[in-house]
């Protein structure tokens, strides 16, 4: 369904046309993007199936994610929900109005679908106080974060608007929330009280009300994960083997398979002395021989000897390629 849209100030003193506007919308079955102490949330009448799965369908949701219900007042935790634990009723005391959000077993003769809630219901009173005198006048509102489904929450009333655009009939301008963070979301529908998502509100924080307080969702390993130096490790072999390389050196397919290690040496550290045994490698005693056959290149890399006699030629008489530079003197 698309609306009319209306953005309306929801600040200062000046806020009849908001409050009237936004009752008038929940009144007829439409929604209203709201500020909490938390996000922005997007409301529906939580008696009104309809437009409760107007909300659904805006946020792209389907049943099975049924929407909290923002409530006044912790005193109308027991006209909605039944059963709760005395552990549930001293979060309640401690943190509403607050980022608290408790499921408990909703009241059986409440007339209203939600979606699937498998008999119960998520409750929370926002520590926002003109959203709360709002929800005094229009009873108990099905809210949710004010988003796309799988899109981050929204902070200010633009970005609700951006994703949102016309499937909210009043947009109500609180300026940018100051909390940030989604409710912490507490199961009291069994034994003791389980943390099923922990938000604005710690663990800790819990277990200081409730110490018996379980969850699922503190991370156990996270110290190992913060101190584990293992990353980097891949690259610091990646360099090792590359600074094992000559650099711009002599390509390993030019050397004979059968080398020695000690002839892995570029060719210029080993040059032949003109009065000694040609395996004996002095360096640098002579340099290149002119009479050295012209298709030898290049001189520098291989220097001849002036008083070897012109049959003794290198090991690989092979015909040289011209592209390769590492010609090596028979040893």
């Amino acid at each position: 369904m698309h609306c009319v849209s209306e953005r309306f100030d929801f600040t200062g003193d000046e806020l009849a046309p908001a409050y009237r506007a936004a009752v008038d919308a929940i009144e007829a079955g439409d929604l209203v993007v709201l500020p909490t102490d938390t996000v922005y949330g997007i409301a529906a009448d939580a008696f009104k199936a309809d437009a409760v799965q107007r909300l659904l369908d805006a946020k792209g949701r389907g049943r099975d994610m049924p929407p909290p219900v923002l409530i006044s007042v912790v005193e109308s935790l027991d006209a909605l929900a039944t059963d709760v634990p005395e552990a549930g009723r001293k979060l309640c005391e401690a943190f509403w109005p607050g980022p608290l959000t408790v499921i408990c077993h909703a009241q059986t003769s409440l007339m209203w679908d939600l979606g699937d809630t498998q008999g119960t219901v998520a409750l929370r009173v926002p520590d926002h106080e003109n959203t709360r005198e709002l929800l005094s006048r229009t009873g108990p509102l099905a809210v949710s974060s004010a988003n796309l489904s799988g899109q981050p929450a929204a902070l200010d009333v633009y970005d609700a608007e951006a994703q949102l655009l016309d499937s909210v009939a009043v947009f109500l301008d609180g300026g940018a929330v100051t909390g940030g963070e989604p409710s912490t979301i507490v199961d009291l529908t069994g034994d003791v009280p389980h943390v099923v998502r922990i938000g604005a509100l710690s663990m800790a924080q819990i277990r200081e009300i409730v110490p018996e307080a379980t969850t699922d969702l503190e991370p156990d390993e996270k110290p190992d994960t913060e101190d584990e130096p293992t990353e980097p490790q891949p690259e610091a072999s990646k360099q090792e083997t590359t600074d094992a390389k000559p650099a711009d050196d002599t390509p390993a397919d030019d050397l004979p398979t059968d080398e020695k290690p000690v002839d892995e040496r570029p060719a210029e550290d080993k040059p032949v002395d003109d009065e000694k045994p040609a395996d004996v490698k002095p360096a640098d005693e002579k340099p290149a021989d002119d009479e050295k056959p012209a298709d030898v290149k290049p001189a520098d890399e291989n220097p001849a000897d002036d008083g070897k006699p012109a049959d003794v030629k290198p090991v690989d008489e092979k015909p040289v390629d011209e592209t390769k530079t590492d010609v090596r003197p028979a040893d």
